[in-house]
């Protein structure tokens, strides 16, 4: 075959490619392990009993404004990673806002406290498990999401793992604060934030092993 007969032949029937698949699958792949991740940590802890209270109520939505507030542009800056080239779309900084807004948040939370009950606030009563199962649940959401990215052709490896691993993170701590009773803005500035830091980070080494194409 000659080559001009390759290149027409090559030509016919070519159909115009869906330019909001990409966005479509991953999407699709974050509501998946955003639903597993919620289902799997009600049903290990439970919802919290005392969430028809205002100050609970309250809190509550904090805590989701926080992870939430997360999880959407992540998500957003996961779709432009998954093409090649993507990384020069991106503004990491972005994603700093808030978690530099729940930090300052909590600061201020503890400059007009007595300084007794900063242990209280900082540590709280459910810490320890706060810092064990954001990582592990989010364990399911970042397996399905490496799964959805290795079907695209992400050229930043490491930055595409570090916004799965934040993405998930970000998934798990939505969850978790369906049961946590730990209301308190420096709680949530440090173990909400600090556990999400971490899935960030994990992503980010595991990343250019997992995602490699």
């Amino acid at each position: 075959m000659k080559t001009d007969e390759l290149i027409a032949f090559l030509s016919t029937q070519v159909e115009p490619v869906d330019r909001r698949q990409l966005a479509r699958s991953i999407g699709m792949g974050v509501a998946i392990a955003a639903a597993i991740a919620i289902a799997v940590m009600l049903a290990v802890f439970g919802p919290r009993t005392d969430v028809w209270q205002a100050q609970a109520v309250g809190y509550l939505l904090l805590k989701l404004l926080f992870t939430v507030g997360i999880v959407v542009p992540g998500t957003i800056y996961l779709v432009r990673l998954a093409r090649p080239g993507g990384e020069r779309r991106i503004r990491s900084a972005l994603l700093a806002l808030p978690f530099m807004a729940i930090i300052l948040l909590g600061t201020v939370s503890l400059c007009f406290a007595p300084t007794a009950h900063w242990n209280r606030m900082i540590v709280g009563n459910q810490w320890l498990a706060c810092l064990l199962s954001i990582p592990l649940i989010a364990i399911v959401p970042f397996a399905i999401l490496v799964w959805v990215v290795r079907k695209t052709a992400p050229t930043d490896l490491t930055r595409a793992g570090a916004f799965i691993g934040l993405t998930a993170g970000a998934i798990s701590a939505t969850g978790y604060a369906l049961h946590c009773i730990d209301d308190s803005l420096p709680f949530i500035a440090l173990w909400y934030g600090g556990t999400i830091a971490l899935c960030t980070l994990a992503g980010a080494k595991l990343g250019p092993r997992l995602l490699r194409w």
